[in-house]
This record gives C-alpha cells, sequence and structure tokens, in this order.
C-alpha cells in the first residue's frame, strides 16, 4: 500500500479547516483525520499555529485552542529543520520561509496556501506542489 502523501499546510489553511466548518477546508480538516494525506509541522510552524490561535479576534478561550489542536495534532508529523535550514526558493514574505523549510526538509508532496506570496512560487523547480486549497482538494483528495 503507498504512503498518504506528506503535506504542508499554511496556518491560513488549517484555522480556516479547525474555525470555519464547510467547503473545501472541511475537506482538508476531513482528509487528514481519514489519514488521506499527513499533515507535517516543524517547531515554527506549530508555534505560529499557537500563535494566531491566541488571537483575541477569533475569541478563543484557552481551553477551545487546546481542544482545536487536539483536532490536528494526532495527525501530525513533526519535522526537525536542519541547522542551517535546506535552500528554499526566494520568497517576498520571510514569514513564509519556515513552510517552505518544512517543505522541503519535509519531502513533501505539496504546500497549500491562500498565501498569495506563497502561491507565486508555485511551478518552481525543486518545490514541491503549492497549491491553493481548491486545487489540492480536486489534486489529493479526488473533490
Amino acid at each position: 500500500m503507498k504512503a498518504p502523501p506528506r503535506v504542508v499546510l499554511d496556518t491560513n489553511v488549517v484555522l480556516s479547516a479547525l474555525l470555519f466548518g464547510g467547503g473545501p477546508p472541511a475537506r482538508v480538516r476531513a482528509g487528514w483525520q481519514s489519514g488521506r494525506f499527513v499533515p507535517l509541522a516543524s517547531t515554527a510552524t506549530a508555534q505560529e499555529l499557537v500563535r494566531v490561535l491566541g488571537y483575541p479576534k477569533f475569541r478563543l478561550s484557552p481551553a477551545e485552542q487546546e481542544e482545536l489542536l487536539a483536532d490536528l495534532m494526532p495527525w501530525v508529523e513533526v519535522v526537525r529543520i536542519p541547522v542551517p535550514p535546506p535552500r528554499v526558493p526566494a520568497c517576498r514574505d520571510p514569514f513564509d520561509l519556515p513552510f517552505l523549510h518544512l517543505a522541503i526538509a519535509g519531502r513533501a508532496r505539496a504546500l497549500v496556501s491562500g498565501d498569495r506570496d506563497l502561491l507565486a512560487l508555485a511551478g518552481t523547480p525543486g518545490l514541491c506542489a503549492v497549491l491553493s486549497v481548491g486545487a489540492f482538494c480536486q489534486k489529493f483528495l479526488g473533490d
């Protein structure tokens, strides 16, 4: 049996999947929960998710934040990013670098994002597929 694809989900994709039910983000959540792909995380990407879940605009209590993380973390494979980190394509937003490092170090098949700076890297040689949530659902989840 073929191993499920290893996938990097940008923070915005994880937030949409955890906070806003329905549509493609809900299919992404169902995909990781059913083992159709393995979400990857590094220390930096996990720290960003925890930080963003704490934003006041989401009005989540610490218990609610923990519950949301518990909906993702059992399926995540943690990838250790080497020092120095792998070389990655030039990106306009330095805050996107941890996701690129994770994609390379984790040998991801796809990086899923709604971030224009990351999506602009689609088709870059040596980088996995960079896809929107909708394109990811079509290509990997058959939706």
